[in-house]
């Protein structure tokens, strides 16, 4: 069937939506965290006259280099942050830090939060998301991406009296919530999916798979060493028809 002029207008414009949609969202979501960084930052330029900071010399928008220099400071200062906190005597500061915020009430339960969440993304033992797994859930017959977060469950391990792993299984589009299930090692299946991949497979709705280039066959201990055992030549049977000669 033949598509009228609309109908073709259409089909080219949502195609086009398709295709600009995701350079618009990361351009404006850009625009914002540089407009909310740089709010944040310019209070660095507290020493500088406003006739050299404003535009119009008294209030509002500052000149575009002024937001550049106070992002390049902001940045230099996070970094010295970090090089305090690898010796003894930063440490010792973070820490006397760490103990004030967690005095404070009310504070002490949203600075004790973000910092258990940001220990827990940011472990010198290495990421928290581990493996990929796939596992049976919310029910039996259906499947759900997980990553196994931790295998140091001593107390359910020693209740349950076997291998007990937890997972996170996110929700999507927006991986940062989800569930924490404490599954059994033997009913989890570990994929060979990376952690990126599979996050990004969660993001997308699964829409963008990662490509899979399974090994070669894995073969058990005892197909393996029957491959590789030795095998006696055979004795050829005699040719059908043949008799031995007479003396």
């Amino acid at each position: 069937m033949k598509q009228t002029f609309w109908g073709r207008w259409r089909t080219n414009f949502v195609t086009g939506l398709v295709l600009i949609l995701p350079a618009v969202v990361t351009l404006a979501l850009l625009k914002w965290l540089f407009g909310t960084t740089t709010r944040l930052t310019n209070m660095l330029l507290f020493p500088v006259p406003k006739e050299w900071k404003y535009i119009n010399g008294v209030n509002g928008e500052i000149h575009w280099f002024w937001g550049l220099a106070t992002l390049a400071i902001a940045a230099f200062l996070v970094a010295l942050v970090g090089l305090l906190g690898r010796y003894y005597v930063g440490k010792k500061i973070i820490a006397a830090f760490d103990s004030l915020m967690l005095r404070v009430p009310l504070l002490n339960k949203i600075y004790g939060t973000m910092k258990q969440v940001n220990e827990a993304f940011s472990s010198d033992r290495g990421s928290s998301f581990q493996t990929v797994v796939l596992l049976e859930f919310p029910r039996k017959g259906l499947y759900s991406l997980g990553f196994i977060t931790s295998e140091q469950n001593e107390e359910v391990q020693a209740r349950t009296r076997e291998k007990v792993v937890s997972v996170f299984v996110p929700t999507t589009p927006n991986p940062t919530s989800g569930f924490l299930v404490m599954a059994s090692e033997k009913d989890l299946t570990k994929l060979e999916m990376p952690v990126a991949d599979g996050i990004r497979f969660i993001i997308s709705l699964g829409s963008v798979a990662p490509k899979y280039n399974p090994g070669p066959l894995q073969l058990s201990p005892e197909a393996a060493a029957q491959l590789a055992a030795p095998t006696a030549p055979t004795a050829a049977p005699p040719a059908s028809g043949s008799s031995d000669p007479s003396p």
